[in-house]
């Protein structure tokens, strides 16, 4: 490494250059025992352009410091050139009017006040982070419901190898901590867009939240966080503190017992104290909750996430979505959402828009396949049985099951069966379009296996009924007919074989609850009442006690919707079911589950599991001679070898007691003894051959 400092400080005279930095010194944390080699500082964009092109020229590996508030350092000599943009041209804020040019190596904390006191807001709620404002950027801070992305109009940087980078806010994608911006570079300066405020009352409010700071977060050395929250609803602190972890040292390293989710250095905590932290923390979450935290606090020893993730290794999860039915655009939002939600929940997802039904080598390589298909071959049981012939778990039912479900002529047919009340039905086909004489307007016309209202149609009286023939006979040559039921629609979500609460639907306008009222609101806004507003509990209880029997019934598994019209009297008619019911923002079924308090992680975090629960669709007998043991399986073939070596001597007994009595009783007894003789020694031989 001498070589190397030598070289810099050849090549780079005007450079601030430091020797053997002690991670004390570097990072908030203090954590690492060993010293960084070299740091080097450079005072302007132009000294760091030659710096990061000279490391390239070089290939000399880079770390880049910010203010050092959520570094790991480490325990051993980390033979990387540290860069840290400490220089007055890094650290320069500039106003004008809504404007704000602020370097990457500003505080946070004094930005926020700056622009406070000039009457700008929107900064205030994000005052008590600590840190630069580039890596506020880089992790997307955020706090009180607000992240730092919202007041960014563009992001200025370089590459590791000396390259320009600009990006305007609506070029990046930013979510929860974390952008589309890429790893390798480094940011030096954006530009805020905030709006005017009262300057008073930006002070007054930049003073509450650090006093709100101050009663909750711990003083001491520490990183802030040390993990990414869940979600809304299982915040990390609180995952750890339900483990009975608050207060857990280890080392001098410690979970402090104000606010679960900060490790404190109380002396010379070291990386391998942090290493066997977080490795306990992430343990206890797993098992308890099954969510694998994800580290906020970032190490400077490349290898330490690795260490981390392979003491509890996170399943792979391969999510399908798209697909080519009519529902394909809602498919790839419900694919976004739950990806989005297990990645959160610290899963390994691997994100697929499948266009064709076929098994692929993520489908092999995932742990499960997480199905969020709708409609076609994702959602008939096409996809599940080629996954089921794989010997592939995924989330959901099987394919006899979906098929049923997805087919509204077949379910029909299972309501009839199980006695569950429905709408009078009947089937008419291309070559019969006669109006079913049992039945009476208005009628409704379905497609028997598309969804979100996809190919139906309402039919009042006889003149409109050809017309409405034509337009649903586009998506299938076999058509389901009942009759209308006007009444209150709601549906009952299942996940696991629980029925989660009722929800009511309310279309615009008294309309029918079609794509519009779901998806596009033209009309109006569609309300959804959980628990619904205008319905008895004796009601509710009823279509639920109906949904599972419908469940189980169908032989459905994991997750179903399904839905019912309640009507005059009082009576939940299943209208049909939904295996792989929609998963975006506003879907019914994580409706309900938030009502139970269940987020979404939490919600598709259960699905893997139910589908992990299951050993695969290869036959369950093959299990327990792969599980015997090496000494069980010696002591059985011992038990086996002197059965049959006893069953050989037996014989051999018979065969000799006959011909002895041959010689003294006749022939007859003796042709019994020898007889037996045989018989048994041939059993014994075909059970040896049998058992190899």
């Amino acid at each position: 490494m001498s070589a190397i400092i030598n070289l810099l400080r050849r090549e780079l005279p005007e450079i601030k250059i430091s020797e053997n930095l002690s991670y004390k010194e570097l990072t908030s944390l203090g954590c690492g025992s060993a010293l960084l080699p070299v740091l080097v500082e450079p005072d302007t964009e132009l000294q760091l352009v030659k710096l990061l092109k000279l490391l390239t020229k070089k290939e000399l590996p880079v770390f880049l410091f910010g203010a050092g508030t959520n570094l790991v350092g480490s325990d051993r000599r980390i033979e990387a050139v540290g860069i840290r943009l400490s220089g007055k041209a890094f650290s320069r804020v500039a106003i004008d009017g809504n404007c704000v040019v602020c370097g990457a190596y500003a505080k946070l904390p004094l930005l926020a006040s700056l622009c406070g006191k000039a009457g700008l807001g929107g900064l205030a709620p994000l005052s008590g982070i600590p840190g630069s404002i580039g890596g506020a950027l880089r992790m997307n801070a955020g706090a009180n419901g607000q992240e730092i992305s919202s007041s960014v109009k563009s992001v200025r940087g370089y590459f590791t190898d000396g390259r320009e980078y600009s990006a305007g806010r609506d070029d990046i994608q930013w979510f929860y901590r974390g952008n589309s911006i890429p790893e390798e570079v480094i940011i030096t300066e954006a530009v805020f867009e905030l709006s005017q405020s009262n300057a008073a009352l930006e002070e007054e409010e930049i003073c509450l939240e650090n006093d709100r700071r101050r009663k909750r977060e711990p003083a001491g050395r520490t990183a802030g966080c040390a993990f990414r929250n869940v979600s809304v609803q299982d915040s990390a602190g609180k995952l750890i503190d339900e483990c009975g972890l608050r207060g857990l040292r280890v080392g001098d390293l410690v979970v402090s017992a104000k606010h679960a989710n900060y490790l404190m250095n109380i002396g010379d905590a070291t990386e391998a104290d942090y290493l066997e932290m977080v490795r306990i923390l992430r343990r206890a979450v797993s098992d308890k909750h099954g969510f694998y935290l994800r580290t906020e606090i970032i190490p400077v020893n490349p290898e330490l996430a690795g260490l981390i993730e392979s003491d509890t290794p996170a399943p792979r999860v391969n999510i399908l979505c798209g697909g080519v039915s009519s529902e394909r655009e809602v498919s790839l939002k419900s694919g976004e959402t739950v990806t989005r939600a297990l990645r959160n929940a610290g899963f390994k997802v691997d994100h697929t828009d499948i266009r064709k039904c076929e098994i692929t080598r993520s489908m092999q390589e995932a742990d499960v396949v997480y199905p969020v298909l709708h409609g076609g071959f994702g959602e008939d049981g096409t996809l599940q049985r080629m996954l089921e012939d794989a010997s592939i778990r995924f989330v959901g039912s099987g394919s006899a099951s979906s098929w049923l479900v997805m087919d509204k002529i077949a379910t029909k047919k299972l309501l009839d069966k199980i006695a569950l009340p429905t709408a009078r039905w009947a089937v008419v086909t291309r070559e019969n379009r006669q109006i079913p004489a049992e039945l009476h307007f208005p009628l409704v016309v379905k497609a028997p296996c598309e969804g979100s209202t996809v190919g139906i149609e309402i039919v009042q009286n006889a003149e409109n009924w050809e017309d409405a023939l034509d337009k649903v006979f586009k998506y299938a040559d076999e058509l389901l007919v009942e009759e209308f039921i006007k009444g209150t629609e709601i549906t009952v979500p299942i996940l696991n074989a629980v029925a989660m609460e009722v929800i009511e639907i309310v279309p615009p306008a008294g309309g029918v609850y079609d794509w519009d009222a779901k998806y596009v609101y033209k009309n109006g806004t569609t309300e959804y009442f959980c628990p619904p507003r205008s319905l008895p509990e004796a009601v509710t209880a009823l279509a639920r006690e109906y949904a599972l029997k419908f469940y189980h019934a169908a032989g459905c598994r994991d997750i179903l919707r399904v839905d019912f019209i309640v009507d005059a009297d009082g009576v939940p008619r299943v209208l049909e079911g939904n295996s792989l019911p929609g998963n975006t923002d506003h879907s019914l079924v994580p409706k309900a589950a938030q009502h139970a308090g269940m987020s979404m992680e939490k919600m598709t975090a259960l699905m893997v599991y139910c589908a992990m629960k299951r050993s695969g669709e290869a036959p369950l007998t093959v299990a327990p001679a792969k599980s015997r043991g090496k000494i069980s399986g010696f002591f059985s073939r011992l038990f086996n070898t002197l059965c049959n070596m006893s069953g050989l001597f037996a014989a051999a007994v018979l065969l000799y007691a006959g011909y002895a009595r041959q010689e003294s009783s006749g022939n007859l007894p003796s042709l019994v003894l020898i007889s037996g003789g045989i018989l048994v020694a041939i059993f014994a031989l075909c059970r040896q051959f049998d058992r190899r």
